[in-house]
């Protein structure tokens, strides 16, 4: 090699670190600013307060503000429209949680589409919806709550925080699926839904797990069966459906975080990182115990297969339910 061919391949290589360094100093520096966290529904709701917890954490993680900005409305299609029109570069976040997936079986018409319009950062968590009833009704495990409705028909309701909710398209996989005589009764939240199985008017529910907790440990509400894969920390006495002898009937919730589509690899990556070490926060782990969810940290490529399984999963029980397009 010549002196000549040396020194030029010595330029050449000092030159590529040079253009590599400034790409290098930007990837280490995220975030160099705030970041916005969008949430599709409003302040104090399940979303709202995973969101919050979450997003506490990483302002601690990374050094910079990560604050939530509540876009409520249209079932949280409103929020997901704005988050897939923002610039993909890491400083607009999305989570939001299983009505990503549903939404396009349950609207006529979504300002997204949940396969192109972002990238998953992760499931960050999960969460079984819970069948209870009034203390009244005179059934203590599914197979007799559902002899029950069986020996009883037209005389029944449950209530579910709204249609097409996660609690509600469980409720409907169970009328479906063993053929039950039962009418559904949605509410505005889940709150609304727990008041009335307390009151009795609607003596079955099927709903989040952290607002039914406190009334399941005062004997106000009897706690029948989960709807997870497992038995969940904040209730473990109380049996899955599969448990139960009911394996079909299974659906959770979960709650996901996502970036508009196009953002770059490392960051998605940083982010995923920091996201699955908050979740292993003592403080966090214990908060995310007391509201029902299950920390999963799924990678990225789990989260599409799971978005695509349950979008599935659900248009066909929308479908079969005969739910009117909103």
């Amino acid at each position: 090699m010549t002196i000549y061919r040396r020194l030029f391949l010595q330029l050449a290589g000092a030159a590529a670190a040079g253009l590599a360094a400034p790409r290098l100093a930007l990837a280490q520096a995220y975030p160099a600013h705030s970041v916005r966290v969008i949430v599709p529904f409003t302040a104090g709701g399940p979303t709202d307060l995973f969101a919050r917890l979450i997003s506490g954490k990483l302002s601690e993680r990374m050094g910079q503000q990560f604050y939530v900005e509540n876009v409520g409305g249209a079932g949280g299609n409103i929020g997901a429209g704005r988050a897939a029109q923002s610039a993909p570069d890491g400083y607009t976040i999305f989570i939001t949680g299983a009505n990503y997936v549903i939404n396009q079986s349950l609207f006529r018409q979504v300002p997204y589409d949940p396969f192109k319009s972002f990238d998953p950062v992760t499931i960050a968590v999960t969460s079984p919806a819970i069948l209870t009833v009034n203390p009244s009704v005179p059934a203590k495990t599914v197979k007799e709550l559902v002899d029950l409705i069986n020996a009883n028909p037209k005389k029944y309701s449950y209530a579910s925080p709204g249609t097409g909710t996660p609690p509600d398209l469980v409720g409907e996989l169970f009328r479906l699926t063993l053929k039950l005589d039962l009418v559904h009764v949605p509410f505005k939240g889940g709150g609304e839904a727990i008041t009335s199985a307390l009151g009795g008017q609607t003596p079955i529910s099927f709903g989040a797990i952290a607002p039914a907790v406190p009334h399941i440990k005062a004997g106000k509400l009897r706690a029948i069966a989960v709807t997870g894969s497992k038995r969940a920390s904040a209730l473990p006495d109380v049996p899955t459906m599969a448990e139960a002898g009911y394996p079909e009937i299974q659906g959770e919730t979960w709650f996901t975080v996502l970036v508009p589509a196009g953002a770059p690899k490392n960051i998605i990556s940083r982010l995923h990182r920091e996201v699955a070490q908050a979740l292993l926060a003592p403080d966090v782990k214990q908060r995310l115990d007391v509201l029902g969810y299950e920390p999963l940290s799924s990678t990225p490529e789990e989260a599409t297969a799971r978005f695509k399984t349950d979008a599935a999963k659900w248009a066909k029980v929308i479908h079969d339910a005969g739910m009117a397009l909103q």
